[in-house]
């Protein structure tokens, strides 16, 4: 797990670097499509596998974001407004409510399209014939595992997180509907 926050740090800090270089020649709106182009979809690619993983890992990941948000709004690190209001303003979620949003609308899309189908053999959930108090609630079971390790994968994790959404939100049908009331 270090090696990869480290490289994917080191190499957003580069582009965060080059795009300070760029970011006054750009309006607001351009300026973070672009951060989200060169730099976000760095932190975002694969960081589902950092979902219950040690604190020190997340908060490198965390560090360049509110770095580049800092950039992207042109504030000094010194500047009144903390981080959390930065990314507040930009839309912008912190990196372990990406993770867990990321996880959510996977399996959303895993239990209402079967796909893909490498997953979806990962659930056991199954709508029943009849309809009961626990098949409206759209729980997923999560499996049992011996060791802390074993909590950090998929099919656990997921599972998990979908189960702690309110009952409202995984009854959503549509991916667009679930990913605007979960955001």
């Amino acid at each position: 797990m270090g090696p990869h926050t480290k490289a994917t740090s080191k190499s957003c800090f580069y582009h965060t670097r080059s795009y300070r270089q760029i970011r006054s020649s750009m309006d607001h709106t351009v300026a973070i499509s672009v951060a989200s182009a060169l730099v976000s979809s760095r932190l975002d690619y694969a960081n589902s596998v950092l979902f219950c993983c040690p604190q020190k890992h997340a908060a490198r990941l965390q560090r360049v974001q509110q770095a580049l948000a800092r950039v992207v709004t042109e504030q000094s690190s010194v500047s009144p407004l903390i981080s959390t209001e930065l990314l507040k303003h930009l839309h912008w979620f912190p990196i372990e409510w990406g993770i867990r949003i990321m996880l959510a609308c996977l399996v959303h899309k895993i239990l209402n399209t079967s796909h893909p189908p490498y997953l979806t053999e990962l659930f056991p959930y199954h709508k029943p014939a009849r309809s009961t108090r626990s098949s409206a609630s759209h729980l997923l079971s999560v499996p049992r595992y011996n060791l802390s390790f074993g909590a950090r994968a998929f099919r656990v994790a997921a599972s998990k997180i979908w189960n702690s959404i309110p009952l409202h939100i995984r009854q959503s049908q549509t991916y667009s509907s679930f990913s605007q009331t979960s955001s």
